[in-house]
């Protein structure tokens, strides 16, 4: 098929057909970048915790009695709890666990003399130090969390302390980051006024808070026992009971101490708790596929609805090229291959304002550089639209019979 009758069609229709090709360029700019922030919304949200999320629910008290023995009540809270039917585990944990938002932050040093410099400097830079997040808890967290020892060996009773701690664990990525090139089993770490001993790494999991800066597993445990009026216990249990174990732990609590509070807040599964922490995510996930599905939409609208309104003020001619001998099949592609060319220049147009688009996103907000493939999946996806769009219309215009070219004007 010849182009120059379609090139001379379109040359009369100048903003018409710009406006259209802006449109397409828009929607594809937009589109494409919207398409990979949600990309990497979804990676963010499946990002793994390395627990045994399904099985595990958490619940928290707070005393109001002073000057009791904590360890005592949260030994009489543990054998309470591990009587109830469906309990695999349960234990004392600290505040911070993977996705709780409640961070637990230490500077690490290699040295006494290297924590020396980074607290004259009041900095950890240049000084070998390592800011890392810490998780504690009682004895048998690990295991509890779903978390294994894979290398060196896990706390022993006598090293879970309320103070200074002598031990710690190291998950691989902290230990690769903390000692390049070394065994990190045996090695001393510095943390405020006392040093402790690597005796463990433990298999991966991540920060309370995603960082996306490639530290995200750079984790540290401690043997450190809460010691406060106020304790969260870690419950594990089949997926299917955790509901009816966590109800029955609040009973159980409450009848060892009834003057404690049990808030209601503080009574949920893991998944509860990843759910809350990832919900601006997936609330920006449906924001943005609201936004592109509705620009699309849009799109569409308009080449149909401009398709339709050539095929209406084309009808005479299309009638006039049907008695001279042009098929159904031929107005059919000619009406195909204009928005072919339409949409065509609106994506050539779209693929480089996506890229800018994309760097401007990267100079104002923590966004990688868009991935170059979705620029040609983008314009397939918007060129496949079009076709379809204007199927319709062109369907309409290839049976316009020969006849009409003899109607008056």
């Amino acid at each position: 098929m010849s182009l120059r009758p379609i090139l001379s069609s379109l040359r009369h229709h100048k903003l018409t057909a710009g406006l259209l090709v802006l449109q397409v360029a828009l929607t594809l700019a937009i589109v494409a970048n919207a398409a990979f922030m949600v990309a990497q919304r979804v990676q963010r949200i499946r990002t793994p915790s390395g627990l045994a999320e399904k099985e595990l629910s958490l619940i928290r008290v707070e005393g109001t009695v002073k000057d009791e023995n904590h360890q005592a009540r949260q030994a009489a809270d543990l054998d309470a709890l591990r009587r109830i039917p469906g309990v695999k585990a349960a234990v004392v944990v600290g505040w911070a666990l993977p996705f709780s938002s409640n961070v637990n932050s230490y500077g690490i040093c290699p040295s006494e003399e290297a924590l020396k410099r980074a607290m004259a400097a009041n900095s950890l830079d240049h000084t070998g130090c390592l800011s890392i997040d810490t998780y504690s808890g009682g004895p048998g967290y690990l295991a509890a969390l779903g978390l294994r020892v894979i290398a060196g060996r896990d706390f022993t009773d006598e090293e879970y302390v309320t103070g200074d701690v002598s031990a710690i664990l190291l998950t691989r990525a902290a230990a690769k980051k903390f000692f390049p090139g070394k065994d990190p089993l045996g090695q001393m770490v510095y943390a405020g006024h006392h040093g402790s001993r690597v005796v463990g790494i433990v298999s991966d999991t991540v920060r309370p808070m995603l960082r996306g800066d490639g530290s995200d597993g750079e984790v540290m445990f401690w043997p450190q026992l809460p010691d406060g009026n106020e304790a969260t216990y870690l419950l594990r249990s089949a997926p299917g009971d955790r509901d009816r174990v966590l109800a029955a732990a609040a009973r159980m609590l409450q009848a060892v101490d009834p003057n404690r509070l049990i808030p209601e807040d503080g009574r949920r599964t893991y998944t509860q708790m990843r759910d809350a922490y990832f919900e601006r995510d997936s609330t920006m996930i449906g924001l943005l596929l609201a936004a592109a599905l509705g620009l699309l939409f849009v799109t569409v609208l308009g080449i149909a609805g401009l398709a339709n309104f050539w095929v209406q003020q084309r009808t005479r001619t299309i009638g006039i090229r049907r008695a001279i001998g042009a098929t159904r099949a031929d107005i059919l592609r000619y009406f195909q291959a204009e928005n072919f060319l339409i949409v065509g220049g609106g994506v050539l147009l779209g693929m480089l304002l996506a890229v800018v688009l994309n760097l401007l996103l990267m100079s104002r907000y923590e966004l990688p550089r868009l991935p170059l493939w979705y620029l040609p999946l983008g314009a397939l996806a918007l060129w496949a639209l079009g076709q379809l769009s204007v199927l319709a219309p062109a369907l309409r215009a290839s049976r316009v019979p020969p006849v009409v070219a003899t109607r008056s004007v």
